[in-house]
């Protein structure tokens, strides 16, 4: 093979930033034909912009481009619309399935590439009047079908398949597609069960056997020891390392995924004196289910002692967040829960915040605030609805204290550092960070015992992190309050909490403490080790 070949895709010292933030910096992606290379990172590594980079999205040409080249058979290529991509033999099968449900298998896979014959109404009327050459379109479907062995009809209706065999129609278009060169799989088993995505992989090498070369993004390790020739590692938007399956292993993988300095965000001042004894349980699930579409949980018993700060993280989809949103009654739960040691039934609308439980929800803008109004009717609003608080009693009447829910507004404000043009300014008007304070203050407006906090630090600078951060420690240290913090950042997690769980396809894959290795962590959220005792 020539050398200038020796890779199919090259993509050298990639940057790109979005509004003045560097999402990738000077990352390389090297694919040689016919191999199967593993993309792997955590979610926000850039996994999903270096890939928007190579499929010329709008997203990257509509803010300001990228630095860096790319390379495709050896040719320099300007890759600057998602046409363009596949011109040069690059397909994508995706994760949410891009099929029309009314159309065949068939159908599905030549649309928008018909076969067609010319006919007396053509010939008047143009090329849009020709004839569809359905046989000759079924035998391609066929081939394509045939090439990844999934042995279905293919003039079956799509609408009804099971999902598995979509997943399948959407790899047999992209391979029918003529001079196909690089496929790039975007998480494909997540929505598979174990047997189906046995067969993909099985197809997956079927696929490289013909030369086809095949990026594959997943965050499953005993996946990319079982298929992948090859690996790149992304972290915080850094290339980390490039690797032969061969010449590594799952823990080395885990290391290079999580592996960077864990600095304590967060000092707690003074001796830690908390009793954080397995006697009081703040809060027990036993076969915890919630029916959460993207965030299942599917069978957690867990403990967390009362006085401690719980973290619970995972990957994107695994089911974390699910956990919260299910005790809030946000959506279906099956399973038993308990409060401070008492049965509670979440079926009841507000049960949650009856036994003193508070929620700040990661979807702050769709839960979690009301965007037209002010940040004082925002902070007092639960604790008026749950609890008649900020009320005053005039005869038989309780009637709003204006002057109560405007000073405790204000000192939450300060409190807080939100920056605002007052209390009466709208929460919509206010940016992410400062929003995240506002939805903080109306949960402790609620006095609980027990907080969940999910996502704490989505989108807010290092510098309100580290206040809000500061704020959940105060909180657990001076008031005995048990803390529960969800979230995709590791960090924040090992900085502050006691324990962390760690959720993968819906359970709990290990109870770790902050200070575990990378390792630990990194196979824990790959679904790779099963550690930790689910309620220790």
């Amino acid at each position: 093979m020539p050398a200038e070949q020796e890779y199919v895709l090259k993509m050298e010292h990639i940057s790109k930033e979005y509004s003045g933030n560097r999402v990738l910096k000077d990352v390389s992606l090297h694919i040689r034909p016919g191999e199967i290379h593993a993309l792997m990172g955590e979610n926000g590594a850039g996994k999903s912009t270096l890939m928007n980079i190579l499929f010329g999205m709008p997203v990257i040409h509509t803010t300001g481009g990228f630095e860096g080249t790319v390379e495709v058979a050896g040719e320099p290529a300007k890759i600057d619309t998602p046409l363009k991509a596949m011109e040069l033999g690059i397909g994508m099968v995706h994760q949410e399935f891009m099929l029309i449900p009314g159309f065949t298998v068939t159908e599905n896979i030549k649309v928008g590439r018909e076969i067609s014959h010319p006919n007396l109404v053509s010939r008047l009327a143009g090329r849009s009047m020709e004839t569809l050459d359905l046989d000759a379109m079924a035998r391609d479907a066929k081939k394509a079908l045939d090439t990844i062995g999934l042995a279905i009809g293919e003039n079956a209706l799509v609408r009804g398949l099971p999902v598995g065999y979509m997943q399948f129609i959407e790899i047999a278009r992209e391979i029918d597609k003529r001079g196909i060169r690089l496929l790039v799989f975007d998480e494909p088993t997540a929505v598979l069960t174990e047997s189906e995505a046995d067969r993909l992989l099985e197809a997956m090498r079927t696929i490289s056997a013909q030369g086809i070369a095949i990026i594959f993004i997943t965050h499953r390790l005993d996946e990319v020891m079982a298929v992948a020739d090859s690996l790149t590692v992304l972290r915080d938007g850094e290339f980390v390392a490039r690797r032969e399956v061969k010449e590594t292993s799952a823990v080395e993988i885990a290391e290079l995924m999580i592996g960077r300095k864990v600095e304590k965000l967060v000092e707690a001042d003074g001796e830690d004196t908390r009793d954080l004894s397995d006697e009081n349980i703040a809060v027990s699930l036993r076969d915890y289910h919630v029916d959460m579409p993207g965030e299942q949980v599917k069978g957690v018993d867990l403990d967390i002692r009362q006085g401690e700060i719980f973290g619970i993280g995972g990957l994107a989809g695994q089911g974390k967040l699910g956990i919260p949103n299910g005790i809030m009654g946000l959506y279906d739960t099956t399973g038993e829960v308990k409060i401070a040691g008492k049965p509670v039934d979440l079926g009841k609308l507000g049960e949650a915040l009856r036994n003193k439980v508070a929620f700040v929800s990661e979807d702050r803008r769709g839960v979690g605030l009301l965007l037209e109004e002010s940040i004082e009717e925002n902070i007092v609003f639960s604790a008026l609805e749950v609890n008649n608080d900020f009320t005053k009693k005039i005869g038989f009447f309780r009637l709003y204290d204006s002057k109560k829910a405007k000073a405790y507004a204000q000192e939450m404000v300060e409190r807080l550092d939100i920056r605002c043009t007052g209390i009466r300014q709208h929460a919509g008007r206010l940016s992410g960070g400062n929003q995240q304070k506002v939805c903080l203050a109306r949960a402790l407006a609620l006095n609980p015992e027990i907080l969940f906090v999910s996502e704490p630090t989505r989108g807010i600078d290092i510098g309100a992190k580290k206040l809000v951060l500061e704020y959940l420690t105060k909180l657990n240290r001076e008031q005995g309050m048990t803390v529960i913090v969800v979230s995709s950042e590791l960090v924040e997690l090992r900085s502050i909490c006691d324990r962390i769980a760690i959720v993968s396809d819906g359970k709990i894959n290990g109870i770790l403490a902050p200070d575990a290795s990378d390792a630990d962590f990194g196979l824990a959220m790959s679904g790779t080790r099963k550690g930790g005792k689910a309620h220790g």
